[in-house]
């Protein structure tokens, strides 16, 4: 069994002694807090965090990430406290142990929450310390390793965790190693005849191969010791999970997948990595467009490597990537990678800006936090964010952006600064004007164009694709409703006063708060918010408002409620709380009347619309209306026009729309019979004049028969 001693021999080689010797300080405190603590394997408590920290140990950890390990279930599970721990180890090591440990003894009735719970709490902690995430990574890798004493469905449901979040996160950190273990472990525990039977078949492919890989790897390096070319040559080996991966999405037979040989060259020096490149495509002939430069345009998660694909002997595939020591260490450690340059005590510049765009990850996923309505909603966030393929694309100034595949020019606005995606009205991409829904590809050159009233769109939702934008979207939208829903809450409360003789500026100071008390309220904007979304009813809070102003000891109902307010005026621009009923289609010179309807604001409908026949009896819940007379915005409304059928037809519409200065939004045509077609016209227009001289135009056409402006 691996002994605390077996881990200070292998530190040895990378720690001073009085470290290492806190490290087995921290092993035995464990070991005593643990005591008679039992795994479900039957094997003592404390064999989990050595084993925690040996797999640190394997990536360089400094020597209070490994002390942090031997303690992150301290807290949890026995009765020492963090203040303990901080008295004992230090401030730091306790802040990574509170970091590192689920952090929570809240029951929650829905698992998810408390997963997405605790997730948010972790990325709190990793803002303070990122070695917490890494400390964690190491803490479910072994728990994977040993989940065999678990019931089967518990099994599913920490593998497919570990799928969603931790193998991601590993990924996105450049921890290719455990991303890798921890991937395949989840696989085997997800779905274990498949990955048994995939295992058994690479066994037996690799024997089959054998001689062949000989012959590959041989010529490459022969090529390079010719060239008097630094290199090594090792094969690369597709991981169970791949495979499956490749084989289920591509739809390929495993045979073919494995057809593929892949090769890794490890070389001194940058310069070194682009002559071996030009040395195998000396040698093989390369597929076209295969070739990726991850060393000049490094992953999001500092990875760097040169990748090309060869046509080898009888048009066998060969995969090759070229890269030096470092850029190696960093593929397998990531962001680990800067702790183990920190071990020999230089600095490096590959690990240094991996460990800067860590943070910058980091404070990311905080901003997303702070913009997500909930945990469920922001953990949801980080799994769409997670590592997605990566497209680069640059400012006018030349600065590389990288975003997911299927990025859109919102995505690239929210990415250089959420103000500036707030604030964006279009785009030059390449220096042409295009929509903001246009997919960035790689290589394009983005100037973003803002201005200062501009508001994100509800509709921006259906096609970014990035969390940051997405929840920042939400976050502008939820703002924004919040404002307008305070202005016209005051606009409703202070009509419903007027029927009292009053208004809010007229109320004496000491009324609002003593009503927000009594309706345990915050402050004043939450009042006003509530009677803007429908949730309170204006009339039902002046009355109350008066009764407060009197002493409770006027009864209003018996006053004379005249009117007093007139009715709201309405420009069509009011944003997300006033909104145009769809049934039917009010338009600016529309007799029009308000229906307050819960969580939304007012609706607007006409007056003769047959849904609000029900709501007739409930004055507080309609408004009187009226058009402003200054409108410019364009109203849909829905025509159906009787017309004989004949080629053409639809373009003459259009034609006929498009000359009335309107625009057509929505088309569709039915034959009532060999001769009559029902045309459904949907049109944008900007008000009633405009219609009916929409409406007299089309008239005009032969053989039109009854036209009818659709409406219930």
């Amino acid at each position: 069994m691996f002994t605390i001693d077996d881990l200070a021999d292998r530190l040895g080689g990378y720690l001073p002694p009085d470290e290492i010797q806190q490290v087995k300080r921290a092993f035995y405190y464990a070991e005593q807090a643990h005591d008679g603590q039992r795994r479900r394997s039957g094997e003592p408590y404390v064999t989990h965090p050595l084993a925690v920290a040996n797999i640190l140990a394997n990536m360089h950890m400094d020597h209070q990430s490994l002390m942090s390990a031997m303690l992150h279930d301290v807290i949890e599970d026995t009765g020492v406290s963090k203040e303990a721990l901080a008295e004992q180890f230090g401030k730091p090591v306790a802040e990574l142990v509170d970091g590192v440990s689920k952090l929570t003894q809240i029951t929650f009735e829905d698992k998810a929450v408390a997963q997405a719970e605790n997730f948010q709490k972790m990325v709190l902690a990793m803002s303070k310390d990122i070695r917490v995430i890494i400390v964690k990574l190491a803490d479910r890798l072994h728990n994977m390793r040993t989940l065999g004493a678990l019931r089967p469905e518990k099994k599913r449901r920490i593998a497919r965790e570990t799928l969603e979040i931790y193998a991601r996160i590993a990924s996105r950190l450049g921890i290719n190693t455990i991303r890798v273990e921890l991937e395949d472990l989840s696989f085997q525990a997800l779905h274990p005849m498949r990955a048994e039977r995939i295992k058994r078949a690479v066994s037996s492919a690799r024997g089959h191969r054998r001689s062949a890989i000989r012959q590959v790897q041989s010529t490459l390096q022969k090529s390079l010791d010719d060239d008097g070319l630094p290199g090594t040559v090792v094969g690369r080996q597709k991981h169970l999970l791949s495979i499956y991966k490749k084989m289920r999405d591509q739809r390929k037979p495993f045979a073919e997948i494995m057809d593929v040989f892949g090769f890794r060259i490890i070389t001194e020096d940058v310069d070194s990595c682009y002559r071996i490149l030009g040395v195998v495509h000396n040698l093989y002939k390369p597929v076209p467009g295969r070739f990726k430069d991850y060393i000049a345009i490094p992953k999001a998660n500092g990875y760097q490597s040169l990748h090309t694909t060869l046509f080898g002997s009888g048009g066998m595939p060969i995969e090759v990537q070229i890269r030096t020591r470092e850029m190696e260490a960093m593929a397998n450690n990531g962001i680990a990678a800067h702790w183990l340059y920190k071990a020999g005590q230089t600095d490096h510049p590959i690990a240094e800006g991996s460990h800067a765009r860590a943070r910058e990850w980091v404070k990311g996923l905080l901003e997303m936090q702070r913009h997500a309505g909930d945990s469920l909603e922001f953990i949801e966030h980080v799994k769409n964010d997670l590592f997605p393929d990566d497209i680069y694309v640059f400012t006018p100034r030349g600065d590389i952006m990288e975003l997911p595949q299927g990025a859109t020019v919102i995505d690239f606005a929210y990415t250089v600064h959420t103000d500036i995606g707030n604030s964006c009205i279009a785009c030059r991409i390449d220096r042409h004007l295009a929509p903001l829904s246009t997919r960035l590809e790689s290589g394009q050159t983005l100037e973003i164009i803002t201005a200062p009233g501009a508001r994100p769109n509800l509709a921006w939702l259906n096609f970014v694709v990035t969390a940051k934008a997405r929840s920042a979207i939400r976050h502008a939208l939820k703002h924004q409703q919040h404002t307008e829903a305070v202005q016209l809450g005051r606009r409703l409360l202070n009509k419903a006063l007027a029927d009292f003789e009053t208004s809010l500026e007229e109320l004496p100071e000491s009324v609002v708060p003593e009503l927000l008390e009594e309706l345990s309220l915050k402050g004043d904007e939450s009042l006003l918010e509530s009677i803007g979304l429908g949730t309170r009813v204006a009339h039902v809070v002046a009355r109350r408002l008066v009764d407060l102003m009197h002493g409770d000891m006027a009864d209003a109902g018996e006053r004379t409620l005249a009117p007093q307010g007139g009715p709201i005026v309405i420009s069509g621009a009011e944003g997300m709380v006033i909104k145009f009923a769809r049934c039917c289609h009010p338009l600016p010179g529309d007799p029009v009347v308000g229906h307050l309807s819960v969580g939304k604001g007012i609706v607007v409908h006409r007056t003769e619309c047959r849904n609000l026949d029900e709501l007739q009896g409930d004055p507080d819940k309609l408004f009187a209306l009226e058009w402003s007379d200054e409108i410019s915005e364009d109203f849909p409304v829905a025509l159906r026009i009787e017309i004989e059928s004949r080629r053409g037809l639809v373009a003459e519409l259009a034609s006929l729309v498009t000359d009335a200065d309107a625009n057509i939004e929505r088309v569709g045509i039915e034959e009532r019979d060999a001769r009559l077609s029902i045309v459904h016209l949907t049109l944008a227009v900007r008000d009633r004049v405009h219609l009916a001289r929409i409406i007299k135009r089309i008239r005009n056409l032969s053989h039109v028969g009854k036209i009818t402006r659709v409406g219930n």
